[in-house]
């Protein structure tokens, strides 16, 4: 059903018109690999501070007040724009190991985020001027470092999608 649906994408007038454009997809990857430079950068200093890595003495509420609205605008541009990467190309991506496992650590990415927002930041006013946060402050920055990480990573392996585990392949996916 899911390839169904790539499939009845990619013969949709308007995705092979992005996709046949001259420069359409290049722009739509330079715009999404800028804004995912400005997010990584954001979302990286958010969580040296929450590990206590840096930005030790600048208030938590600071951070996020003077940061985080650049943040969600680099998340709505590289949302969108990797949308319409993935629209003007649906069977480049649908078979891409690299891409489904993209796909994956952003719900990682996203479960963790959701998680301290609601949860650990409620109690932010009673150790935002510390300059190491509460274990499971750190932890969650720790995390979202981390899988980050994986996240640009299987982005920019999304290119190489003939590198793919064995297994992949003998799925039938490959």
């Amino acid at each position: 059903m899911l390839r169904a649906l790539f499939e009845w994408v990619d013969v949709m007038p308007s995705s092979i018109s992005l996709r046949e454009s001259l420069n359409g997809y290049v722009y739509l990857l330079t715009a999404h690999v800028v804004s995912m430079g400005l997010v990584a950068g954001i979302i990286g200093y958010w969580d040296m501070r929450l590990a206590g890595m840096a930005l030790k003495w600048v208030p938590v509420s600071k951070v996020k007040s003077g940061l985080f609205p650049w943040m969600y605008a680099g998340v709505a541009v590289n949302a969108f724009t990797g949308f319409l990467m993935l629209y003007s190309q649906p069977m480049r991506y649908y078979p891409n190991f690299w891409f489904w496992l993209k796909m994956g650590l952003l719900v990682v990415v996203a479960a963790n985020a959701a998680y301290f927002h609601l949860s650990i930041e409620k109690t932010v006013d009673e150790w935002e001027h510390d300059p190491v946060a509460p274990f499971k402050a750190r932890l969650a920055g720790y995390v979202s470092l981390v899988f980050w990480v994986g996240v640009i990573t299987t982005g920019r392996m999304t290119a190489y999608s003939g590198l793919v585990p064995q297994w992949w392949i003998d799925l039938g996916l490959g």
